[in-house]
């Protein structure tokens, strides 16, 4: 029971491992040779985890073997145009100035009604205000409306915009954390007197963010009962 035990953790380690060497995108994101991988390593860890009497090495060796090819794959599609395009295959245009291009449609075996629903999710319901949309190896619809149909961006209307700046996280569930402290250009007394403020301490505060203008976002833990 103990040996079943520490094979099935190691295996789950092993597959964490195997994900996060893959990169760190989505199931809907992944190109077809990665989403393989992720199938194939999923289905060699699950027959040691049943079978106790297969050994250990006989489910590590091929999930190394197979992330191995992977890794190889995905250097020689940074390397190369033509195997990349090969490998991942490249995007095809669906609809193009207006026209929904039937053939492309054919040829990746997208039906209409399922044309017209991923248009839907982008929230477009009028297939003439679409300009170009156009299907990625991942498997999501780009789409791209006339400029007309386009929303306003606040540049077009005239509308003075503030500068944005990204919160940096000082503290988080009641722990300092001090590089990003020192990455947001703040000190030990800017972080004194702004629990004072707040009247709290480190271990009392869930959230404190600040950003490049200054703007702190402040979150008192709750307390558990």
């Amino acid at each position: 029971m103990i040996i079943s035990y520490f094979r099935t953790v190691i295996l789950y380690l092993v597959l964490i491992l195997s994900i996060r060497m893959l990169g760190k995108r989505q199931v809907g994101q992944m190109e077809p040779s990665e989403f393989v991988v992720t199938m194939l390593v999923a289905n060699l860890a699950s027959i040691p985890m049943q079978d106790g009497g297969i050994p250990l090495y006989s489910g590590l060796v091929p999930i190394l073997t197979v992330l191995g090819i992977e890794l190889v794959l995905s250097f020689l599609s940074l390397r190369s145009l033509r195997f990349r395009k090969l490998l991942c295959g490249k995007p095809v245009i669906l609809i193009e100035n207006g026209n929904i291009l039937q053939e492309n449609l054919r040829r990746t075996r997208v039906t209409l009604d399922e044309l017209t629903g991923h248009l839907r999710e982008k929230d477009v319901l009028d297939l003439g205000s679409v300009q170009y949309a156009i299907l990625e190896t991942n498997g999501n619809l780009s789409v791209f409306p006339y400029p007309k149909d386009r929303p306003a961006t606040a540049g077009e209307a005239g509308i003075a915009t503030r500068q944005q700046y990204l919160p940096i996280t000082v503290i988080s569930d009641g722990k300092l954390l001090p590089e990003n402290l020192k990455k947001a250009n703040k000190n030990s007394a800017w972080l004194r007197q702004t629990l004072k403020k707040h009247q709290a301490s480190v271990a009392q505060t869930w959230l404190l963010t600040v950003d490049g203008a200054d703007r702190i976002t402040f979150y008192r833990k709750e307390q558990s009962l």
